[in-house]
């Protein structure tokens, strides 16, 4: 057993993070007993060529026949995870194609057996699935690692985290509350659109990955009847927690056709900002400041548009001492310590699960090698 295997007190993990806004791999370790942070190290990235991102971008949607995707996301996160070393435990997400809990469920592709007797070191993966099963929503996972950032940069009133990646997911945290399982600790939700639709009008119309810097949004103006059909979305009016799937709000994209490609770029731009100021009215309390994670925080004009649309401080993580490239990395290296200890990952603040449910499978180095022999 894991549990046996990991040493008492905190350990390094590395943990891999494949977002849907589909740019690449983050890897990153932390210092963690599955409770407290104490330390974090070394971060590395992988970006995915055009022609990986080609096959990942056809297989979002998808629930069947995605062994090709699949094995772009092993071999990309291979790659990358072999040239770090130290970690007593892996914590690897996947790359989610689909994502419908009360439905056909979530999907995640990328094998974590296959990593684990590649890289000879335990894989805790396949997080969500127990969560849906519980009627959960699956995600996001990430706020019991934010709880646990608040608690490390010693925050003394409830705050919120924003990660802005394709679709964009907010936690409200209560950092008084010691266990994040606990009633009341965290709040968290998906808010809505985020890069995604923005990434795919740059694709699309342009070819590239995104509006970097808010260039070309920065020369348009946000069309007014397009908001507005936005803020009526029945979305906004639904209790959380609730999850997205990448392209719930991929109408958008038809409700910008007929824009230059500024105003569409600065429409879009501004519904990012739109859903994440809806879903602060959802906060249990009016959190003290909002810090931004993700890519969404590194474009200026979608972060002038949040501190515009919010009652408090934004501000992106690093101002505490946070790197938001490598935050959703290094949750998922602190969640693999929590399943290897049995602790929960997920609970219903977070997920809307019934009852706290720590999701992930365990791998150990040989368990391909044993699957292998089984199906031959």
């Amino acid at each position: 057993m894991l549990k046996a295997a990991l040493k008492a007190g905190p350990v390094w993990a590395l943990g891999a993070m494949s977002g849907t806004s589909l740019d690449g791999v983050d890897a990153a370790m932390v210092l963690t007993d599955g409770a407290r942070i104490f330390q974090f190290g070394a971060s590395d990235y992988r970006p995915y060529s055009s022609d990986e991102r080609k096959v990942l971008r056809a297989a979002m949607g998808g629930w069947d026949d995605l062994d090709e995707p699949a094995a772009v996301v092993e071999t990309a996160h291979a790659e990358l995870l072999s040239q770090m070393t130290g970690a007593q435990v892996i914590g690897f997400h996947g790359q989610t194609t689909a994502h419908d809990p009360g439905g056909r469920g979530t999907c995640q592709i990328g094998d974590g057996r296959i990593l684990a007797h590649v890289l000879d070191c335990p894989v805790v993966w396949d997080f969500r699935s127990a969560d849906v099963e519980m009627g959960g929503q699956g995600a996001p996972l990430a706020p019991f690692f934010h709880h646990a950032c608040a608690r490390w940069m010693k925050a003394d009133a409830p705050l919120a985290f924003l990660n802005l990646g394709g679709v964009g997911n907010l936690t409200w945290v209560d950092p008084s509350i010691e266990s994040p399982a606990d009633p009341g600790a965290c709040l968290a939700f998906d808010t809505g659109p985020a890069n995604a639709p923005l990434n795919d009008l740059m694709q699309a119309r342009l070819g590239r990955d995104m509006d970097e810097d808010g260039a070309l949004a920065s020369q348009g103006s946000p069309n007014a009847a397009v908001l507005e059909r936005l803020a009526g979305h029945a979305w906004f009016h639904k209790m959380p927690p609730k999850s997205l799937d990448r392209d719930a709000f991929s109408w958008l994209t038809d409700a910008v056709a007929d824009l230059s490609d500024a105003d569409a770029a600065a429409t879009l731009t501004a519904a990012a900002a739109a859903s994440v100021a809806l879903g602060l009215e959802h906060c249990p309390s009016p959190p003290a400041r909002v810090l931004v994670t993700g890519g969404g925080r590194l474009n200026p004009v979608l972060m002038e548009m949040l501190a515009a649309g919010c009652t408090c401080p934004v501000e992106p993580v690093e101002t505490v001492g946070l790197d938001g490239d490598m935050l959703e990395a290094q949750a998922f290296g602190y969640l693999a310590v929590r399943v290897a200890r049995g602790w929960p990952t997920s609970a219903p603040g977070t997920t809307g699960v019934v009852a706290p449910v720590g999701g992930g499978v365990l791998s150990m180095p040989g368990d391909a090698a044993r699957m292998l022999g089984e199906a031959s």
